[in-house]
């Protein structure tokens, strides 16, 4: 790639792409026009414009930026772990063009000022879309709801308390009606604690063995289908984080079935790793809900590919050195996860024979940003013009010193992974390039 970020003009093309929407990687190579930040044609075959600045790609994969629906940028309160300027430009390093941040702050995200002020920090970093959502409680101490209507009008696109369920069933039904009544979801952390404890890992022959104490897959198998028929009796849009037992699955699959608004994710690291790594003693692989056994980990992966489970969504969850390098009980919860994603699922899912590149990416991109009704996700005519270049073949090795992320606790440290993100744009702009790690602010 040949171009320095800074002279990349208002109108130009980019050639010899194999363009990847719709859930569909198209055989022929063909271009991308953008104009004055839009999509103006995309095309197969040799451009049709004549008198732009033309980039060949080189026969990489041209595709609709990526959108996350569960990250952390810790802003404000805990910027030593993260900002919404670091995170965004870990998002652009992977291909991510939208995001949707937790409320899980210090303090939560549980009035409209503070919604206004991610979206504002998001817009002055400008290398991604921030879509907030709101807590919902006060404090994300699950005793009053927050005032959703005003955090909507702010700019919120989502309700939850993630990190923390929601224990009161009258406070969840209340929060699904509300938020119905304002056309958002309600995103539910399925966890019940009277059953997950003090539990740091999967109860399971590997807790068992290292002496510590265990979560159950009940704990959220139980929240799960409580949560569900509060959606059934509301008629709400109910969207269900980090889906981890094969458990859930086959409750959001009768769900589904029988007409409930209920739309769910799951990350990498449940998409493909299990607890036996927990062995390490690593706190890598320390996360919440924590990774499962096997048979979890290929129910999960062929929901994906059903489409039972809608969508990716990484759960970016940095935290610092420090913190990290505590006993495995004592370490906190959760791993970064935006640079890696795309090369995780292409690795692992793509390249196993499980899920087509395609559906990938529209699991990644199209299929997320309708969840949640965002104004992103599609390489279609007349849209802005996120999108993204990969290289679906090159092989790299994950280095955490390398990450873009102010935090490098990352669960793929060391691992060889296949299909790299080469360049970023939104609305037409380069906001990250492979080459040299340029990033426009």
């Amino acid at each position: 790639m040949d171009w320095n970020w800074r002279s990349i003009p208002a109108e130009y093309v980019i050639a010899n792409v194999r363009v990847c929407r719709g859930g569909k990687l198209a055989k022929r190579r063909g271009f991308l026009h953008v104009k004055k930040g839009k999509v103006e044609t995309v095309g197969v075959g040799e451009p049709t414009a004549e008198g732009f600045p033309t980039l060949d790609a080189g026969g990489w994969v041209c595709a609709p930026g990526l959108v996350d629906l569960h990250a952390h940028f810790r802003e404000p309160g805990q910027e030593e772990k993260e900002t919404i300027a670091t995170g965004s430009r870990a998002a652009a390093a992977g291909g991510f063009t939208a995001v949707v941040t937790m409320p899980n702050t210090q303090p939560a995200i549980d009035n409209a000022g503070l919604v206004r002020y991610v979206i504002d920090r998001g817009l002055e970093a400008g290398l991604c879309r921030v879509f907030p959502t709101g807590a919902i409680s006060t404090g994300r101490t699950g005793e009053t709801l927050c005032e959703y209507g005003e955090m909507v009008a702010a700019g919120a696109v989502g309700f939850t308390d993630d990190g923390s369920p929601v224990a009161h069933g009258g406070l969840m039904r209340n929060a699904l009606e509300y938020a119905s009544m304002l056309g958002v979801p309600i995103v539910s952390h399925a966890e019940d604690r009277t059953l997950a404890g003090a539990g740091v890992m999967h109860e399971g022959y590997w807790a068992t063995r290292l002496g510590l104490e265990g979560i159950p897959r009940a704990a959220e198998d139980a929240c799960t289908y409580r949560d569900i028929e509060l959606a059934r009796a509301t008629g709400a849009h109910l969207h269900v984080a980090h889906v981890s037992t094969r458990g859930s699955v086959e409750l959001i699959r009768r769900a589904k079935a029988e007409g409930v608004r209920v739309t769910a994710e799951a990350t990498p690291h449940h998409l493909t790793l299990d607890h036996s790594l927990c062995r390490s003693w690593s706190t890598m692989f320390k996360m919440n809900p924590p990774l499962r056994e096997p048979d979890d980990v290929a129910a999960v992966a062929q929901a994906l590919a059903e489409g039972v489970i809608d969508c990716v969504s990484t759960d970016h969850a940095p935290h610092t050195a420090t913190e990290k390098e505590l006993q495995f009980d004592q370490a906190p919860f959760g791993v970064v996860g935006l640079e890696t994603a795309l090369a995780v699922g292409i690795t692992h899912l793509v390249r196993e024979g499980r899920l087509d590149l395609g559906v990938l990416v529209q699991r990644m991109s199209e299929r997320p940003a309708e969840i949640f009704h965002l104004p992103c996700g599609r390489l279609e005519e007349g849209n802005d013009a996120d999108f993204m270049l990969f290289d679906p073949d090159e092989i790299w090795s994950v280095d955490p010193a390398a990450l873009q992320s102010k935090s490098k606790n990352t669960a793929f440290a060391g691992q060889t992974l296949t299909g790299r993100v080469k360049a970023t744009f939104l609305r037409g702009r380069l906001t990250w390039r492979d080459a040299d790690g340029s990033l426009e602010k």
